[in-house]
């Protein structure tokens, strides 16, 4: 994880209505996303994760979108987006997501009853979109089987239903982003 490791120690804090947020490729596209980089934590995430058995990932939109679609690039497993507009459809579920910073509505669209589901997603601070979506998925009858991110914010406790595995860890501490790399 060295290219991520260095780009996360380098990456601009700023204040958002007195949330101290990290700016970087995984969270934000900025600077850009570049290919040695999603190629690393494509591997870390399918090294670290348990993917016997999973049918599918989910990911919520938008910034987990490009880290499940290098997953399924590697794997093989196909990937849905949890959206955030509606589509209508009979099967569809609506998730009310609260983040650190932001709360909202998204929608579960492609899952099936029985399917084993892969939560992925580009960072964790409080666990709230993942609990909502793991949810999701009890409710269409599918198994989350767990959660892998790309980073997991330390500090804020998260309750999830199933295991949350992180590629690293990070705080903020005096306006800088401090990474502690996780096995």
């Amino acid at each position: 994880m060295d290219r991520l490791v260095r780009s996360l120690e380098s990456a601009p804090v700023v204040s958002r209505d007195g949330y101290d947020y990290f700016v970087h490729p995984v969270t934000d596209a900025i600077p850009a996303v570049e290919a040695p980089l999603l190629r690393e934590i494509a591997e870390g995430i399918a090294r670290v994760a348990d993917l016997e058995g999973v049918d599918r990932i989910l990911t919520a939109e938008s910034m987990g979108i490009h880290h499940a679609t290098a997953l399924t690039l590697e794997t093989e497993i196909p990937f849905s987006v949890a959206r955030k507009r509606s589509y209508g459809f009979e099967t569809e579920v609506a998730v009310h997501q609260e983040t650190g910073y932001s709360e909202g509505e998204l929608y579960v669209n492609g899952i099936e009853a029985g399917d084993r589901v892969l939560l992925v997603d580009d960072v964790c601070s409080t666990g709230g979109t993942l609990r909502a979506l793991c949810g999701a998925l009890v409710e269409l009858g599918a198994e989350p089987t767990e959660v892998v991110v790309v980073i997991r914010r330390v500090g804020d406790p998260v309750d999830l239903p199933v295991s949350l595995t992180s590629l690293v860890e990070v705080e903020i501490r005096n306006g800088a982003v401090v990474v502690n790399e996780t096995p």
